[in-house]
């Protein structure tokens, strides 16, 4: 099989905490050599996030308008998979990614499947995959040519690899505190 690389494009929400847990979680697709480089995505200044990249050996891009766009840019690798702070991958997750890229066409998109999305996130995902969309999302690895507009993405594949929330940073938490 051919060895390759993908970018990760991370987009905080939730600041550097939530940060360090997913670029954490990257550890062993580093290790295993899927992953080359990360881009992180925010929305504003902070010198918390930027020393959280900067450790990380990140490129760190500051805009609130088309992040995934704009990460995409500075992405080494043609493949790009998307996440939000706080987003933790399951086992199992690097060989299916690598495999997916080795062997789809850039106008295929692969999307993880989200364990804590309930029911209506289930069907909400089902009917994307169904009629496709052109915007990349958190859980997605897309090919950088479909997030730089330069190609549409033909079809969009549910792949059998899992991604979660870290607890500490779901959307309920963050409403309670």
């Amino acid at each position: 099989m051919v060895k390759l690389m993908i970018t990760v494009l991370v987009r905080v929400k939730h600041g550097p905490e939530a940060l360090a847990v997913t670029l954490s979680a990257l550890v062993p697709a580093v290790a295993a050599g899927l992953v080359g480089d990360a881009v992180i995505l925010a929305d504003r200044p902070d010198d918390r996030i930027a020393q959280v990249a900067d450790a990380a050996g990140a490129e760190l891009v500051v805009t609130a308008v088309e992040p995934w766009r704009e990460g995409a840019r500075l992405a080494r690798r043609d493949w790009l998979l998307c996440l939000d702070d706080g987003d933790i991958l399951a086992d199992g997750w690097i060989q299916i990614l690598e495999r997916f890229a080795t062997f789809s066409g850039p106008d295929r998109s692969g999307k993880l499947k989200r364990r804590s999305s309930g029911v209506f996130g289930s069907v909400r995902g089902f009917v994307r995959t169904l009629i496709g969309s052109g915007d990349s999302r958190a859980g997605d690895l897309v090919h950088k040519k479909v997030v730089t507009g330069q190609m549409k993405a033909r079809s969009t594949v549910s792949l059998a690899a899992f991604i979660e929330r870290d607890p500490l940073f779901s959307k309920r938490a963050a409403a309670v505190s």
